[in-house]
């Protein structure tokens, strides 16, 4: 199949690969040129070594009528059949027969990766590697399946590579294999969703999901995931290092792993219930996902930790600075209070609506 696109017209990236396809999976194309040999270049080839003579001289031999070469219009490159164009000029023939792909270089590239692992001569596990790393520089926003059909990999071998040697920035999307658009994060997106659901609890899911770019299925999974108290993003899902959404950092945080060292309880009446409403609170994944909220967490943990060390906080500030401490302590106290009144305020407010 040809592709009429006028050469100066340069697709966008969902309607390259879908070009690509085309070309890629036609069979044999329908309008056939007859070009001289001497206008045609060396191909922009994924192998190490561009000809291999004997196979040339091989097709040279067969004495049968060679396919059309497939060639890059507006550079005249060979995208596959370089051995094909040797056994033409071994045989002595003026000219050949071509089709011609209108596409961009690169995507040109692509094309000759494909041809080349399908048929002829096949790509040593090296070039196709080569080839896998520079469709992922300029085609970033491909999906690691594609990629992977397109140069004879594993899909896991793509993403290593993208992980470890691409140099290009992480596009928000991929484009799959049937065209459609995914966020290349699914756990950023899921965190976006999460923290929009908090600021508008009203919205459609279909606003969520067009503002954090994932699907409304996917906001509507965070929101029920969040009514039941657990982290927006799955296990399978996050990013590796990560837990189950950040933990509030204070003295009472413990490291991966271990649990809270919580030392001894505060005394007799003094914020005995605190510490379980603080650890209520550090369940919350949307108090975890904010900035806020995680500032929050931290002041309530320094906060109990505080209240176990009372008589040494005490004895520790010296006589001279007592009132002074009295009063910060005091101030404190109030401004606590007005964010207590605050959130009670938000409580009833939310009980009415």
């Amino acid at each position: 199949m040809q592709n009429h696109m006028h050469p100066t017209h340069r697709p966008s990236k969902r309607t390259a690969l879908h070009m690509v396809q085309a070309v890629s999976t036609a069979g044999t194309p329908a309008a056939v040129a007859e070009i001289p040999v001497g206008a045609l270049h060396c191909a922009d080839s994924p192998r190490t070594v561009q000809v291999d003579e004997s196979h040339a001289q091989a097709l040279a031999q067969s004495g049968r009528a060679l396919p059309p070469l497939l060639v890059h219009r507006p550079t005249m490159r060979v995208i596959d059949g370089t051995h094909r164009l040797r056994a033409a000029v071994l045989r002595g023939q003026p000219t050949v027969d071509v089709t011609y792909f209108d596409g961009s270089a690169e995507d040109a590239f692509v094309l000759s990766v494909e041809a080349n692992i399908s048929h002829g001569l096949p790509l040593t596990h090296a070039e196709r590697t080569s080839a896998a790393l520079r469709i992922l520089r300029s085609h970033p926003d491909w999906s690691d399946r594609g990629i992977a059909r397109r140069t004879g990999l594993a899909a896991k071998t793509v993403a290593g590579l993208r992980r470890r040697e691409a140099p290009a920035a992480e596009p928000p999307g991929r484009v799959g294999q049937d065209g459609r658009i995914r966020p290349s994060d699914p756990a950023r997106g899921r965190e976006a969703a999460a923290r929009l659901l908090a600021g508008r609890p009203t919205a459609s899911l279909r606003e969520i999901a067009r503002e954090a770019g994932i699907a409304p299925s996917t906001v509507r999974d965070v929101r029920r995931r969040i009514g039941e108290g657990a982290d927006p993003v799955p296990a399978t899902q996050r990013r590796p290092g990560t837990t189950a959404g950040p933990p509030p950092v204070g003295p009472a945080t413990p490291g991966p792993g271990r649990a809270p060292n919580r030392g001894p309880a505060p005394g007799p009446g003094r914020g005995r219930a605190l510490p379980g409403l603080v650890a209520g609170l550090c369940k919350d994944p949307l108090l975890r996902l904010s900035e806020a909220g995680r500032l929050l967490l931290r002041m309530l943990d320094l906060h109990v930790s505080g209240l176990r060390h009372w008589e040494r906080i005490v004895a520790s500030v010296p006589p001279y600075r007592a009132e002074t401490a009295a009063a910060a302590a005091a101030q404190c106290a109030r401004d606590w209070q007005e964010l207590s009144e605050e959130l009670g305020r938000r409580a009833s407010e939310e009980a009415r609506a």
